[in-house]
Order: structure tokens, then C-alpha cells, then sequence
């Protein structure tokens, strides 16, 4: 096997914590002596060790005395200070690690370098750079925050073929088939948060969990200038975490934080800053129309997945429509036709492929 391989399987093994490890990244690492794999590991969730160190705990006894003449693989450059774990590069020193093959080195300003260093220092041969732009996709979210200074922004919305997102009364319809619902409620597990306008809210009464999908549920995002949404609504059942953005008050009732914000044309801006103090490292933005193109006319997005079914409307509510500024891929869910696309301006390009993990 080559270094791509060993770097895929890294990838592959951290993405199995997807929505588990933020706000640290998904790194995964496997360990090679003489082309044979002795061990694996990821990091599983915040706060718990690092793919390193699973990694090497997983090596048989047997395999032990092989680690100083093994290649550690890794998707991302190991960490270099001491948080809630000590630093993972101080420890691949010790085990004595002959080689470390690194995707991408970490953005966040307290590595950022100083795990290569700490290597190349202590005779450890040190490669970068390997699958870096499959590396970035992986960790666009962790990326994104560092660099940006804000979250991923994902764009998400369900359109019929003749490209409505709702009748124009608004009454709740349902454009999607079931795989396609159970495909958004698995997302919404994987992002920090999830947000939508007013008149989704008060229309829709929507819930924001991801009730169809074990896992964690993201913080519940609501614009609401003047605080018009019931309190006998789903958003305030204290069910997850609440985010009601109005110009009124701020205050804490329960699950639910009201957060007083003006409402100008920064108040995105505004929101995304509130969001990075608060270690939020994506969001997905579900609706509706003017929410969605106030994002896409501020160029605040970074990837938009759109849900294309094979319903009709003749009228109604228009869907958003991206710049021409965009790569893309298509693939099918169920009846439905799922459209991804990335955002050129982004720093995040690489587009996987339809069969590869969002």
C-alpha cells in the first residue's frame, strides 16, 4: 500500500466520530511496520484521547518492541500543547515512532507547526502534505473556525422540480420521501448548530432535532426580531439548546437564551462572531427563502445541499439561487436528487465525489 492509502484509512477512521469531537478536529491514525498494519485508532470524542494514542494502545503486545521501526500515519499534524490530554507529538517521541506521515498540518495557533517541530527535533522523520486537499474536506469545519474566525456555514434546502420550496399560502408541505428526511436529521447530528427565520418558525413550529438519527442534537438557532414565536412552540420545549435572536432583551429562560442582537445589515456577522465565541464550529442553515438568500447575497456560505424532488407546486415560494461561482456533484437519495455545492470563494474547494461522506 502506498502513503494515499494509509492516509484514506486514517480519514476513514476519524470520520467515524463525525459530530462527536468538535470542537476539536476528526483525526484518525494507523501505524505501519514493513507494510502491515499493527495499529489503529481515532480520537472518539471531546475530551477523550487523542488517534495517536489509540492508536498505539491498540498495538498487540507482540507488536510492541516494532513501534521504533514502524511509519505512524495521521490525517492531521499531532498536537503539540497540553489541554484536556497531553501533547500527542511529546508522546510519539517517546514511543520512539521512526516516521510520521502527516495530511495537514493543524491551524489552531497553539500547534500550527510546533507538533512537526517537536518530531523533526527529536530525529523523527517527518512527511506532510499527503492527500492535504482530501485532508481540508475532511476537517473543513475545524479549518474553517481557525482560519475564518467563524463557522462552516452549510446551506440546506429541499426544492420540486419546478423549483418551489413551499405554496405560496405557506402551509407545511412536504417536498421530500422519507431517505431524504432521514439523511438531514443524520446531518443535523454532525453540525453545531442549525438555524432558521421567523416565518419558518412561526408557519412551520419546527422542532430542529435530529429525532430519525442517534446522536447528539445541534443548538437551536431562531431569528426573531420582536419575540412573535409562542412560547407554546416546539423551540421552546427544552428539548435542545436554544439560541432566540431578537432586538428586545437578553436573558436565560431555561434551555432557552434569548440573545439580544441589532438587527442591521451585521447582524449576520454578528451572529457568526457570537457563535465562534462559543466554540461553534458549523452551522446549517435550513430556512427559509430570505433567511437562505440573505446568507447567499452576503457570500456567508460555504457548501449548499439542495433536495430536488419529483413534486410539483406550478406556484409559490421561489427557492434560493446560488452565484455561478460554485463546484458541485449529484447523487440520488431515495426519489429525491441531492445537489452539493461548494462555494468557490471558500477556502474549501475540494469536492469528494458522490459516493465519498459530507
Amino acid at each position: 500500500m502506498t502513503s494515499e492509502n494509509y492516509i484514506r484509512l486514517c480519514m476513514e477512521q476519524a470520520q467515524k466520530a463525525k459530530g462527536n469531537t468538535a470542537p476539536n478536529p476528526m483525526v484518525g491514525a494507523v501505524l505501519v511496520h514493513e507494510g502491515r498494519i499493527i495499529g489503529e485508532g481515532y480520537h472518539h470524542f471531546y475530551g477523550a484521547d487523542h488517534a495517536e494514542v489509540n492508536c498505539l494502545k491498540n498495538v498487540a503486545e507482540v507488536d510492541k518492541p516494532l513501534i521504533p521501526e514502524s511509519t505512524m500515519y495521521v490525517n492531521l499534524e499531532p498536537c503539540a500543547h497540553y489541554g484536556i490530554t497531553p501533547p500527542c507529538a511529546l508522546r510519539l517521541v517517546a514511543e520512539k515512532v521512526k516516521k510520521v506521515v502527516i495530511a495537514n498540518t493543524d491551524p489552531f495557533e497553539q500547534v500550527s507547526g510546533k507538533g512537526i517541530s517537536i518530531l523533526r527535533e527529536a530525529g523523527t522523520t517527518v512527511e506532510t502534505g499527503i492527500l492535504a486537499d482530501e485532508g481540508l474536506w475532511v476537517n473543513r469545519r475545524f479549518f474553517c473556525f481557525h482560519s475564518l474566525q467563524r463557522p462552516y456555514i452549510i446551506l440546506k434546502w429541499a426544492q420540486t422540480k419546478d423549483r418551489f420550496i413551499a405554496p405560496a399560502d405557506k402551509i407545511r408541505f412536504q417536498i421530500t420521501g422519507a431517505e431524504s428526511q432521514a439523511l438531514v436529521h443524520k446531518w443535523r447530528t454532525e453540525e453545531g448548530a442549525i438555524m432558521v427565520g421567523t416565518t419558518t418558525a412561526l408557519n412551520d413550529n419546527p422542532q430542529l432535532t435530529a429525532r430519525l438519527h442517534t446522536g447528539k442534537q445541534p443548538l437551536r438557532i431562531v431569528l426573531d426580531r420582536n419575540l412573535q414565536i409562542p412560547h407554546t412552540h416546539h423551540l421552546f420545549d427544552d428539548t435542545a439548546a436554544t439560541w432566540i435572536i431578537n432586538e428586545q432583551m437578553e436573558a436565560l429562560e431555561g434551555n432557552v437564551h434569548l440573545v439580544q442582537m441589532t438587527f442591521d445589515d451585521t447582524l449576520l456577522p454578528q451572529l457568526l462572531h457570537r457563535l465562534y465565541e462559543h466554540r461553534i464550529l458549523s452551522i446549517i442553515i435550513e430556512g427559509g427563502a430570505v433567511l437562505l438568500n440573505n446568507f447567499i447575497s452576503q457570500g456567508l456560505w460555504d457548501e449548499a445541499r439542495v433536495f430536488t424532488s419529483n413534486a410539483t407546486l406550478n406556484n409559490g415560494i421561489a427557492a434560493p439561487r446560488l452565484p455561478h461561482e460554485f463546484d458541485e456533484f449529484y447523487k440520488e437519495v431515495g426519489e429525491d436528487g441531492l445537489q452539493l455545492y461548494v462555494n468557490k470563494s471558500s477556502a474549501y474547494q475540494y469536492v469528494p465525489g458522490p459516493s465519498a461522506e459530507l
